[in-house]
């Protein structure tokens, strides 16, 4: 925590949980896995199918960092739903290569110039297996 926030000349109890909010909200997702120890990192990261070190770098994401395939998958008509029950490994692999993706941002404007352009197939890692998904029969789809 900091000392005393600018421009203040005493600390009360609400300026430090104020500043302690805003460490927290700054320090971001990857500070809840600084809370467990190296083996329990190692644990989740087993777990998830990924290293210890491939979690920290995904977790200094955030949450939202896999929304440009979730709009990707609307946008071939595959629910995520279906395909994470389904296909556990491949839906995690996805979000996993879109999180760490460099594209994001000429992805985001791809979306806002023109959603149906198929430039994105030249740039996302992940064109290949979601072209294979939207080949396959999915139930949500009413296909069958």
């Amino acid at each position: 925590m900091s000392a005393l926030p600018s421009g203040h000349k005493s600390w009360s109890p609400f300026d430090a949980i104020l500043q302690w909010c805003r460490d927290w909200v700054k320090s971001g997702p990857e500070s809840e896995l600084n809370c467990f120890g190296d083996a329990e990192v190692e644990r989740i990261a087993k777990d998830v199918g990924v290293s210890a070190s491939e979690l920290r770098t995904l977790a200094m994401f955030g949450p939202e960092a896999a929304d440009l395939l979730l709009r990707r998958m609307a946008a071939f008509d595959l629910d995520r739903n279906e395909v994470a029950r389904i296909e556990p490994q491949t839906f995690q692999d996805l979000q996993r290569v879109c999180i760490m993706c460099d594209h994001h941002r000429r992805c985001a404007q791809d979306f806002a110039r023109d959603s149906a352009s198929e430039e994105w197939k030249n740039y996302c890692p992940n064109a290949a297996t979601l072209i294979a998904l939207d080949a396959l029969l999915w139930a949500a789809r009413h296909e069958w």
